[in-house]
């Protein structure tokens, strides 16, 4: 059965006599938030799964080592930002993810579940969890801290594949995603539909360079720019090149982020007793 670990750590497999027991201890919480979008044309939409699978591995280390841990159904639907011209993309607007966010942390909150950590896999996530957490803090004074994953992956890469590989790698449908799909969700990686090696494509509109999503360059300054995705990548793929992407990477950034999240969550822990 999907999702089933031993002892259970996923909400939804623990049934209401479980929960009644184990909620009493006031476990901590993860709530585990990522997309559905373009990952390139190799790897599944639903990045999702990833941050799920992370916070689950997290999860169990961290009930290893004595701070029981539980993980949230996965909110899979991103915050809206540059990724709508993909077919079978589902985003949620920003407030609209405001307002989901708030409502689950308000409904654990009702039942004294108060110890939360966020496990994000979205940029598209970061302004609308950054919103709804600091308005908690101000009215309940309950701090709720969130790891963005992606970023903490790419931090991560020089130290696994050393920094200029690193740099050749990195980026939006290559790494850290592509390697950690690779070895967590193999089934699901299309391996013969990995792309070469492109650049970003040139800006049209204004003819400055772009540098990265939603940003370009004039005179050495950083320009804004609201374009969409498929403006600047080539099919899903930024420039960092999904062919050097490996399992191997994969399990080395599984195992990192793993480890990092759960000694936070026991951090947490210590410093935000029940």
């Amino acid at each position: 059965m999907a999702n089933l670990t031993n002892p259970k750590v996923h909400m939804g497999t623990i049934t209401g006599g479980e929960g009644r027991e184990l909620y009493a201890q006031k476990p901590v919480v993860l709530l585990p938030m990522g997309s559905h979008e373009d990952q390139g044309p190799h790897a599944p939409m639903g990045d999702y799964l990833l941050a799920e699978k992370v916070a689950e591995l997290a999860a169990l280390r961290a009930t290893e080592l004595g701070t029981r841990t539980v993980v949230a159904p996965v909110l899979p639907f991103g915050g809206a930002d540059h990724f709508g011209p993909m077919i079978g993309g589902i985003a949620i607007s920003q407030g609209t993810l405001e307002l989901v966010i708030s409502d689950m942390i308000d409904s654990l909150f009702r039942n004294g579940l108060t110890r939360i950590i966020v496990i994000n896999g979205h940029g598209g996530n970061v302004g609308p969890i950054a919103e709804v957490t600091r308005e908690i803090y101000r009215r309940d004074e309950v701090l709720i801290p969130s790891l963005y994953l992606w970023r903490i992956g790419y931090g991560m890469l020089p130290g696994i594949v050393g920094a200029e590989k690193a740099g050749a790698v990195s980026g939006h449908g290559a790494d850290p995603l592509t390697s950690l799909g690779m070895h967590l969700f193999p089934e699901l990686i299309r391996r013969d539909m990995i792309p070469p090696a492109r650049t970003l494509k040139p800006n049209t509109q204004l003819g400055i360079p772009h540098t990265a999503l939603g940003l370009g360059a004039f005179d050495g300054a950083e320009v804004g720019l609201p374009v969409e995705y498929d403006e600047i990548y080539n099919e899903g793929v930024a420039a960092g090149d999904p062919n050097l992407c490996s399992a191997e990477t994969g399990a080395a950034l599984v195992e990192k982020l793993t480890d990092l999240c759960a000694r936070f969550i026991r951090h947490y822990d210590e410093k935000m007793p029940a």
